[in-house]
């Protein structure tokens, strides 16, 4: 029954003596950081200026408007330079941004409290805004990560084809919650939540041994876009017709796909530990043969 959504794209179920039982993912109902949460004042804060711009001379008016847009420039990159932030976060392994966002946000910022302050004070005052401005909102949000993490040892090229593949794969996670709250079914909206951890401890495996990703990319690719259409036929079929048959078969499709990911997971984690162990051994035959160690 679990094949009526998943078609060919759905793998078989587990192989024999696998569990199902998955650890929790470290990001897993993490609620949204707070500098995401202030990057939403920051849109907010600027639109007084419109107020004091239609009260004033044409000049006054131009350079507020000026001020404002600024303003709101900084918003945006600051907005962009936290969700920049979070996805390296969330990576084990991971490049800087390429653009510093935050901190051109904080330049940004400076600059149109700056432009604020000269038409409504003066040099001095300005000054004072922009420096103050600027530091305050470095402060708040913070730089963005200035260095590569955990790349030492690491093919980027190969490391790059992992990021791409773990970007399309999110796409298509992105697209099943999309999709599932269209069922207006809460126990099924977490149910594929629950799936998503499962496939996203995947990706963190890929991320950290690139090697992984030929054997791992059937699975982020032509199995994640069967569950991702699965889930949107699914979706529009119980949304009009409330078939507890339907719900069944879907549910089980997902503990078939959540069991097959988690046992090719910890099938990957094996080789990386028996790589490991023929690296350990061949150097340790090296060193018996040097007369290093006895």
């Amino acid at each position: 029954m679990a094949q009526r959504f998943g078609g060919a794209h759905s793998p078989g179920g587990p192989p024999p003596g696998t569990s199902a039982t998955r650890k929790k993912h470290p990001f897993e109902g993490r609620k949204p950081a707070r500098a995401a949460v202030r990057t939403k004042v920051l849109f907010i804060v600027p639109l007084h200026y419109a107020i004091h711009a239609f009260r004033s001379d044409a000049t006054d008016m131009a350079m507020y408007l000026v001020a404002m847009g600024v303003l709101l420039g900084g918003a945006w990159l600051t907005r962009e330079g936290v969700r920049a932030q979070e996805a390296y976060e969330a990576r084990t392994i991971a490049r800087r941004p390429a653009v510093p966002r935050k901190i051109l946000g904080s330049v940004l910022t400076g600059l149109g409290l700056g432009v604020a302050g000269l038409v409504g004070h003066g040099v001095v005052e300005a000054v004072i805004f922009a420096v103050l401005g600027a530091g305050l909102h470095l402060f708040a949000f913070g730089p963005d990560p200035l260095r590569d993490k955990g790349a030492e040892g690491i093919d980027m090229f190969q490391q790059d084809r992992v990021a791409r593949v773990v970007d399309e794969a999110e796409e298509h996670l992105a697209a099943m919650s999309d999709a599932i709250l269209r069922a207006r079914d809460r126990h099924l909206s977490d149910r594929v939540a629950q799936f998503q951890v499962t496939v996203r401890d995947m990706f963190r495996t890929v991320e950290q041994d690139p090697r992984d990703l030929t054997a791992a990319r059937k699975y982020l690719g032509v199995y994640l876009l069967g569950a991702k259409d699965a889930t949107v036929k699914f979706a529009d079929l119980y949304a009009r017709t409330q078939d507890q048959s339907a719900r069944a078969d879907y549910e089980a499709l997902l503990s078939d796909l959540e069991s097959n990911f988690a046992a090719k997971t910890q099938t990957l984690l094996l080789d990386d530990r028996s790589d490991l162990d023929v690296e350990i051994e061949v150097l340790r035959d090296r060193l018996a043969r040097e007369g290093v160690r006895p």
